[in-house]
């Protein structure tokens, strides 16, 4: 793994200079007439300008070039992506309980970077009017040589489940591996370099950022602790190329432009508009200690608030080791009919309630109202396991993408992915009519 540095903290106000310019940094105000060293001065804003400032987003960047300085955006000129979509009437609804095999990855005969490999699975919304949500899977094997990528329509939660994803941003490096995720907030350009076959997951929101969750009557500790998050440090390259790409995703739709010179130009940066990555395993998890089983809501690690209070537009949740010790208590995930859409990935590991069938790299969707649960020999087994302190999910990661929103599918999703398990239902099928009339 590589030897970055880093910023620790959520939601905070980061200053950030390279070593080798320690004046970089304009000491007392964000746009003196000539910043040092010749650099330009350029505020990347990630909410309105008048907005709260418990809610106000911004950093400054100081840089070699402007931002601006490219050609123009081209639509014709990008054809990559093919299965990028946020078109959610390509085909009819299905409210069936749906599962996918492990999304498969491009071989070594097909060359696939970050940005060509991204498909998308499902959503809702519209980016146009900043409401909604997608959910993609990126599958490539290939590092993103001379081409940068930013999104101006929401956010994008990185979640790797196969290979390390090594990332240049604007701000700094990251190196994120599976098991922990990333966060790139819009706007900000990235590059994603890899090793070899990778794959993971991404929730996009439109709305607003993420954010931890409140906490509630769970006091002031527990859950992802803010000082576990981490951003980047200054790097900056000072390097011309010819026909450097830049990518941007607008409205869904895909642009390129060429500049003749690297965006990651940054000498220095403050503010609390920021690129991070956190570590799954290090989520404090909170759970009953006497009867019944939680809602999986105690473990959400971030949160994309909706306008309605205590509604998401999406939660981040994950399914990580613990131990399990309620009494009198059928202990797997209870069966369920939600008002939420929830998607499932897995980034390794057997997940307790299915430990068949889901793989590491699949999927599942249980969309609003439709019914799931734990199939028929994980009850079976449940309900007559002794109720012993237990540890569960050791060697296992799960999480779950949830929201309030009602997902449709796309015509990737459904059919040209070709991995949808049509054979998912079966496993409810074994549960058996136990009803007696003496108890």
């Amino acid at each position: 793994m590589p030897e970055y540095k880093y910023l620790s903290g959520f939601d905070s106000e980061f200053a950030s200079t390279h070593p080798d310019y320690p004046n970089a940094l304009p000491e007392g105000q964000n746009s003196p007439q000539k910043c040092a060293y010749g650099l330009y001065a350029e505020q990347l804003s990630g909410s309105a300008f008048t907005a709260p400032r418990s809610e106000n987003k911004r950093t400054w960047l100081y840089r070699i070039l402007p931002s601006v300085r490219h050609k123009p955006f081209e639509p014709d000129a990008y054809c990559g992506a093919t299965f990028l979509s946020s078109n959610w009437d390509e085909v009819l609804p299905n409210p069936a309980q749906l599962r996918w095999n492990p999304f498969e990855i491009p071989d070594e005969t097909w060359k696939t970077d970050f940005v060509d490999g991204l498909s998308t699975v499902c959503g809702a919304g519209d980016a146009r009017v900043r409401h909604g949500l997608a959910i993609h899977i990126y599958v490539c094997n290939t590092s993103m040589e001379n081409r940068s990528f930013y999104n101006s329509d929401g956010d994008f939660l990185i979640v790797p489940q196969q290979g390390a994803l090594d990332i240049t941003t604007e701000f700094g490096k990251l190196y994120v591996e599976p098991n922990e995720i990333c966060v790139i907030q819009k706007g900000m350009r990235f590059s994603v370099n890899v090793n070899g076959p990778t794959r993971g997951y991404i929730l996009e929101v439109y709305d607003d950022h993420f954010r931890l969750p409140d906490l509630g009557p769970i006091g002031a500790n527990g859950l992802a602790n803010p000082r576990d998050f981490l951003t980047p440090t200054a790097w900056f390259e000072d390097r011309d190329v010819t026909d450097y790409q830049i990518i941007a995703k607008f409205q869904g739709v895909l642009f390129k432009a060429l500049q003749n010179h690297s965006p990651y130009d940054v000498v220095a940066w403050h503010g609390n508009y920021v690129p991070y990555k956190y570590n799954l395993a290090k989520f404090m998890v909170i759970n009953s200690v006497s009867f019944d089983h939680c809602d999986p809501s105690i473990f959400t690690v971030l949160t994309c608030p909706s306008m309605r209070y205590g509604t998401a537009i999406a939660d981040f949740v994950i399914f990580p080791p613990r131990w399990s010790v309620q009494e009198n208590t059928f202990r797997p995930p209870y069966y369920h009919r939600n008002c939420m859409s929830e998607f499932m990935g897995l980034i390794f590991g057997k997940y307790e309630a299915k430990e068949g069938g889901f793989a590491p790299g699949g999927a599942t969707l249980h969309s609003i109202m439709t019914p799931h649960g734990p199939d028929s020999e994980c009850f079976e087994k449940a309900s007559s396991a002794k109720l012993e302190p237990q540890r569960i999910a050791d060697g296992t990661q799960a999480f779950m993408f949830e929201s309030s929103l009602s997902l449709s599918l796309t015509k990737w999703g459904q059919h040209i992915c070709n991995k949808i398990d049509h054979k998912y239902f079966e496993c409810w099928q074994k549960l058996k009519n136990n009803f007696r009339i003496e108890n």
